[in-house]
């Protein structure tokens, strides 16, 4: 056989794409995705449930005084006080967002645009500390203004963080001096 004979021989055609396997194959690893998010948000949900118990929110009221302390930035959700990972998502407090914080003698309020707002009573608030971690984000130390607040009969943690980190020292001395101050004049009634 003549060189060119051979060569033409051994030449194979290329290896045609099976479409049917790869389509199969995509369309079985978008059937999983989907049901992975759907186990997220029936888990979600089923968490909501059994914190059914937990009061409505407090909305704000017609007149709080002037504000003493103002801010912007996000809310990163509320826990249980002291559990850092155990997430409330009853009334929406699970639905991170933006957040306008205002501080007043009647109280915290919290505005959150495309979530539900809410207002913590200053009775209601028990400390202000900085953290570094609140369900599902964690920062440098320090770089969490995380408010701790009495709803019902369940303690609870609210994580924010300024857009301006440098308040929260501020927004801390500002809650816990409202705290002593509510709790001497509680003491003297």
């Amino acid at each position: 056989m003549t060189p060119v004979l051979l060569l033409a021989a051994e030449k194979e055609s290329a290896q045609v794409t099976d479409w049917a396997a790869r389509i199969g194959w995509v369309v079985g690893l978008a059937l999983f995705v989907a049901l992975i998010y759907w186990l997220m948000r029936e888990g979600w949900k089923w968490r909501g449930t059994l914190q059914g118990d937990l009061p409505e929110l407090p909305t704000t009221p017609d007149e709080t005084g002037p504000a003493v302390l103002t801010t912007s930035g996000r809310y990163h959700g509320s826990t249980t006080a002291g559990q850092w990972l155990d997430r409330i998502v009853a009334h929406g407090l699970g639905t991170r967002s933006r957040v306008e914080l205002t501080l007043t003698d009647a109280g915290l309020d919290v505005v959150r645009p495309g979530a539900s707002d809410f207002f913590v009573p200053a009775a209601q608030l028990r400390e202000a500390r900085l953290d570094k971690g609140i369900a599902g984000k964690v920062l440098t130390e320090g770089g969490l203004l995380v408010v701790t607040w009495e709803h019902g009969d369940k303690l609870i943690d609210s994580g924010f963080r300024s857009d301006h980190a440098a308040e929260h020292n501020e927004w801390v001395e500002a809650i816990n001096s409202m705290i002593e101050t509510n709790s001497r004049e509680g003491a003297e009634r």
